[in-house]
C-alpha cells in the first residue's frame, strides 16, 4: 500500500488584513496500518494541514502525495470523516453510505449489499432504514464511519469527529476506531484537541505549536495496540505511563502557548 507524504508544507491565507500564515514546513507521513494523530491548540493549523491532505485545499509551498503521486484534489483513495457526520438528512442511513458507491457507478444491488455490511461493522445492524434525525450523534458518527469506509480508500482522514459526544459514547467511539482500524489495515489521519484521545488511539502523535503550525515533538505511543492486544481501556488509560505522558503533553502544549504570548507581546 502507498504512504501520504507531507513534505515541507506551509499555508497562508490572504485576506482583508494581510497574510497569515497558518502552517510553516510541516512533514509528516501517514503509513498503512499505522494511526497518526496531531494534536496541538486551537488555531494551530490542524484542520487546515488535515484539508490539504484530503485536497480540499492547495498548498502555498511544498507537497502532498500519495506513494508519490501530487495530491491536487479529493481522491477516492483517501476519505473523510467530518467532525459534524456531514450526512445527508433526507436519505436513510443505508442510503448515505451506499452515496459514494452511487458516485461511482456500483449497481443498486451490489451498493445496498456493501452499505449494509459495512454498518453492520460499525455496529448499525438492523438500522439500515432509519432516518438520520432518529439516530443518536454516536450512531449519526457510527454512519459517517461506515460511509468512508465503504469506498475502500487508502486512508482515512478523520476530522475531530468525536468531539461532540458525551463522555462515556466517546470512548465506546474511540475503541470502534481501533477495532475497525485493525480490521481494515488503513492508515488514518487525525486530529484532536483531547491529549487522552490522541495518546489512546495514535501509534505516531505529532505536536503542533501555535499558529503558525510547525511540528515541534514527535512521538511514538504504543496505546493502541495495547488496546488491540486486548488490554481492557481502563486500565491502559489509568496507566501511570499513560497518565505522565499526557501530563508531559499538556505541559509541552502550555509552554508552547506561553512561548507564543511572549513572542507576540
Amino acid at each position: 500500500m502507498p504512504v501520504l507524504s507531507v513534505d515541507h508544507l506551509s499555508v497562508t491565507y490572504r485576506g482583508k488584513r494581510g497574510a497569515v500564515t497558518a502552517l510553516a514546513d510541516v512533514s509528516v507521513e501517514v503509513p498503512p496500518s499505522e494511526i497518526v494523530v496531531a494534536l496541538g491548540a486551537s488555531g494551530c493549523g490542524k484542520s487546515t494541514l488535515l484539508n490539504v491532505m484530503a485536497g480540499f485545499l492547495k498548498p502555498s509551498a511544498g507537497s502532498v502525495t500519495v506513494g508519490g503521486v501530487p495530491v491536487t484534489g479529493p481522491g477516492t483513495d483517501r476519505a473523510v470523516v467530518f467532525q459534524d457526520d456531514a450526512l445527508m438528512p433526507w436519505l436513510s442511513a443505508e442510503d448515505n453510505v451506499a452515496f459514494g458507491l452511487q458516485m461511482r457507478g456500483i449497481g443498486q444491488a451490489e451498493r445496498r449489499a456493501a452499505a449494509r455490511d459495512m454498518l453492520a461493522q460499525v455496529g448499525l445492524e438492523g438500522f439500515a432504514g432509519h432516518a438520520i434525525h432518529e439516530m443518536s450523534g454516536g450512531m449519526r458518527q457510527r454512519v459517517g464511519l461506515a460511509r468512508a469506509l465503504a469506498v475502500k480508500p487508502d486512508f482515512l482522514l478523520m476530522d475531530e469527529p468525536l468531539g461532540a459526544l458525551d463522555e462515556l459514547t466517546r470512548e465506546r467511539m474511540q475503541m470502534l476506531v481501533l477495532n475497525l482500524w485493525q480490521r481494515s489495515g488503513k492508515g488514518i489521519f487525525l486530529i484532536t484537541h483531547s491529549i487522552e484521545e490522541a495518546l489512546f488511539l495514535a501509534t505516531r502523535l505529532v505536536l503542533l505549536s501555535p499558529r503558525p503550525g510547525r511540528i515541534v515533538q514527535r512521538y511514538e505511543t504504543g496505546f493502541a495496540r495495547r488496546f488491540i492486544a486486548g488490554e481492557p481501556v481502563r486500565a491502559i488509560k489509568a496507566d501511570p505511563e499513560f497518565v505522565a505522558m499526557r501530563e508531559e503533553l499538556s505541559n509541552a502544549i502550555l509552554a508552547n502557548e506561553e512561548q507564543a504570548l511572549t513572542h507576540v507581546g
